[in-house]
């Protein structure tokens, strides 16, 4: 049975099963996603979706529903497609005109451990027992306890998991921050809903760099984690920069992967031992980057991202591939 993730047009998305004789279209509908469909015989293109990854037989249909340049780029017809292997699918539709919402879990904190002193990382499990599913370098809104109000952070973690981790940057009178110094406790319930966003890891088919700043590590560990998981042995390079050292976290858990990983941190805001000193940008030259292509994440503060993509731009390093995450003051997520 080949497990299916269902991206909406609004980041949400949802995880479905389909068994080897049914199309994507009937594995949706069965269990209540309502895709856009019509003919439902491959001649309209109403159902006509994106697959990001993964591997599918096209089914029949016509080439007024679908082009062979369309089906060269990845395009297919849900209601004749029949999943190979696991996919990533874009369903060109809205979640909620599917009638699908983002899965709201209630949960307990297992831990609130301080990091650094400007870093927290929160565990929280599902108090129902189930699992929740999602796109390493997805996030989830986290409900403020007593505010009903959310901020949104990238999972910390491997997917499929009962027990969800975070890294969460405390800001100056921030509401989720004030709440972590001040309140939060082991015991205490939390609603997350989740998973959503589209900045999430594609397969990993050639030198791929990340690009981390602060807290925006979270996600490539969750990458990084999969990526051995999967045994997958593709060059990476990090480049991870924080304003000071205390702030640069978890390499020992990352260097422990085994991946084939070159790591390269630096501090913005003061000189420290085993870091260079400076910006990320450092390292984004030919010297360093001696590839013909990459595959490029990006994920940390608006200024940082940006300074990222002009070097790339500016040194002439190529892409075939390049996604980004941008931080806004609230803590929340944009894509």
């Amino acid at each position: 049975m080949a497990k299916i993730a269902l991206n909406f047009e609004d980041g949400v998305t949802r995880f479905i099963e389909s068994n080897s004789n049914e199309t994507i279209a009937e594995a949706a509908y069965r269990v209540g996603v309502n895709i856009p469909l019509d003919c439902a015989d491959g001649a309209c293109g109403t159902c006509k979706c994106l697959s990001k990854s993964g591997s599918f037989d096209p089914g029949d249909y016509i080439e007024e529903a679908l082009s062979d340049e369309e089906a060269a780029e990845g395009y297919g017809l849900a209601c004749q497609m029949r999943a190979q292997s696991d996919m990533v699918v874009d369903i060109l539709a809205s979640s909620e005109a599917c009638k699908v919402a983002a899965t709201a879990l209630e949960t307990e904190i297992t831990a609130v451990e301080f990091v650094s002193s400007e870093i927290v990382k929160l565990k929280a499990k599902i108090l129902d027992g189930s699992s929740i599913n999602f796109l390493p370098g997805q996030y989830a809104h986290i409900e403020i306890p007593g505010s009903g109000l959310t901020r949104s952070y990238s999972f910390n973690c491997l997917p499929d998991t009962n027990e969800m981790e975070f890294l969460i940057r405390l800001l100056p009178d921030g509401l989720m921050s004030n709440y972590l110094r001040e309140g939060a406790q082991v015991g205490e319930k939390l609603s997350i809903t989740g998973p959503i966003g589209s900045f999430y890891s594609r397969e990993f088919t050639k030198p791929t760099l990340l690009f981390a700043g602060g807290t925006g590590i979270a996600p490539f560990i969750s990458m990084l984690e999969k990526l051995a998981v999967e045994g997958n042995n593709q060059e990476v390079k990090l480049f991870y920069g924080a304003t000071v050292a205390e702030n640069v976290v978890e390499l020992d858990r990352i260097n422990a992967l085994g991946v084939n990983l070159q790591v390269y941190t630096c501090t913005s805001n003061e000189a420290a031992a085993n870091h260079a000193n400076g910006y990320v940008t450092q390292w984004v030259n030919k010297t360093v980057l001696t590839a013909d292509v990459y595959d490029v994440y990006i994920c940390g503060p608006n200024a940082m991202v940006d300074s990222v993509k002009a070097s790339l731009e500016e040194n002439q390093i190529k892409h075939s591939n390049f996604y980004t995450e941008k931080f806004v003051p609230t803590g929340a997520v944009s894509a």
